[in-house]
């Protein structure tokens, strides 16, 4: 006895040859049985070429109309952001505008603000000037009406009581009270300031110059508080004198005012004289 005799042989039997030959028969049968599928599919494609050219226009169809939605929808969607693009920039331009409005109308109610703050500055600033000379006038005018009561206080004494070469000159310019004035006229029916006077002193004898600067300056000058009937009154600065007339008394002058009142009688208060000479 062999000593491997006892061991378990691992060797697979070997097949016969009609088993190999049935194995190889099936596997060839499958084999073919899938040919004959494949031959059998493809037949019948080809066997049904009209369905296979339905189909595909309806989808082509189908996928150019939904690309078609798709660009249109994409432009639209473009269309509203421009559009959108342009509102905002309108709407900016539209503020930006607005604001540059509000900023110049401020600036100018400034500027008018400022320009009415000064009127009013000037105006109070004139208006205190006016009142400041307003109350040095009527000062003035108080004082010198004072000066000339005083002056009618001091003469009253020698009104027209007044004798001699003084109630002559008195007399004649009574007599001419009511007389037109005329410029450069010296009598007997009408006169000027400085005619009027002329013509009085020559019915007593006296020769004074023609004009009113010259007159003023003909005699010696006398204060207004101590007047005496018959000096010449003037008004302006001595030697450039613009009016002239006759103190006679009482606080009163006559001579021939202006063309609209002729030669008329007034008291000294009517308008305060500058001056007085005396040639008596």
């Amino acid at each position: 006895m062999s000593p491997n005799a006892h061991i378990t042989s691992h060797r697979k039997p070997r097949r016969t040859a009609t088993q190999s030959w049935v194995v190889r028969t099936g596997v060839a049968g499958g084999v073919l049985s899938t040919l004959a599928v494949a031959g059998a599919g493809s037949a019948t494609a080809a066997e049904k070429p009209v369905e296979a050219t339905v189909e595909m226009p309806a989808v082509n169809a189908a996928l150019a109309t939904s690309i078609a939605q798709s660009a249109a929808a994409t432009q639209q969607t473009s269309f509203d952001f421009q559009d959108r693009a342009q509102q905002d920039e309108a709407t900016s331009k539209v503020e930006a505008a607005a604001k540059k409005a509000a900023d110049e109308a401020e600036r100018k109610a400034e500027a008018e603000r400022k320009a009415a703050a000064a009127k009013e500055k000037r105006e109070k600033e004139e208006a205190d000037r006016a009142s400041r000379a307003t109350e040095r006038k009527s000062l003035s005018t108080k004082s010198a009406a004072q000066t000339s009561e005083d002056a009618a206080t001091a003469a009253s004494s020698s009104s027209k009581g007044a004798t001699g070469s003084s109630a002559t000159l008195v007399s004649f310019l009574e007599a001419q009270l009511g007389k037109a004035y005329v410029m450069g006229s010296t009598g007997p029916s009408s006169y000027d300031c400085s005619g009027l006077v002329m013509a009085a002193y020559n019915q007593i004898g006296v020769s004074l110059p023609r004009v009113s600067q010259d007159q003023s300056t003909a005699g010696t000058q006398v204060s207004m508080s101590n007047l005496q009937v018959g000096d010449i009154l003037y008004w302006g600065p001595a030697g450039s004198a613009y009016h002239v007339a006759v103190y006679v008394g009482g606080g009163k002058f006559i001579g021939a005012q202006n063309p609209s009142t002729g030669i008329v009688e007034r008291d000294m208060s009517y308008s305060p004289p500058t001056g007085a000479v005396r040639v008596l």
